[in-house]
């Protein structure tokens, strides 16, 4: 019977997959593209990278402002609302040791990635520190194509005020 047993979950495991370790290339790849994505076009109004890296049928659910799913709009609104005023300008920093990364297989080969962590928001002020507005939870699916990652959907949720 320990046997059968034994033979069941380790053919269940080749099915499973966890989080990968943080020194894998996935991680290590998806990490770089989380700064790319928050860093570049987030903090410094960077998008070029954006037309390529959001997938056509980008969805965004937020838990605050709703549903987004067209990819020029999202775009336009990063530009417009979060580099509009740089009198008080967002900033998003990924919270430490919260990015975990999860492969999506398809008979075997590698697909897409499932990406979370935890952000907190601030605001930057001319001539003031950063001040925290907000932290929030975030899900990510990363879709891999021959030409490279792009991303699909977003859910952004939990977002909490600062205790003061």
């Amino acid at each position: 019977m320990k046997t059968i047993l034994l033979a069941f979950v380790i053919s269940l495991s080749s099915f499973s997959y966890a989080q990968v370790a943080t020194n894998s290339d996935l991680y290590l790849e998806l990490a770089a593209l989380d700064s790319l994505i928050f860093e570049e076009s987030f903090n410094k109004c960077n998008h070029e990278s954006l037309h390529t890296l959001i997938a056509e049928s980008f969805e965004f659910y937020h838990d605050q402002g709703g549903l987004e799913n067209d990819k020029t709009s999202f775009i336009k609104s990063i530009e417009n609302n979060l580099c509009g005023n740089p009198q008080a300008k967002p900033i998003r920093q990924l919270t430490a040791g919260t990015l975990q990364v999860f492969p999506l297989y398809e008979n075997g080969k590698l697909y897409g990635a499932i990406q979370m962590g935890e952000h907190e928001f601030y605001i930057k002020e001319p001539h003031k520190d950063l001040y925290l507005t907000s932290t929030a939870k975030f899900t990510h699916v990363w879709i891999k194509h021959d030409q490279g990652w792009q991303l699909k959907r977003v859910l952004s949720y939990d977002h909490q005020a600062p205790e003061h």
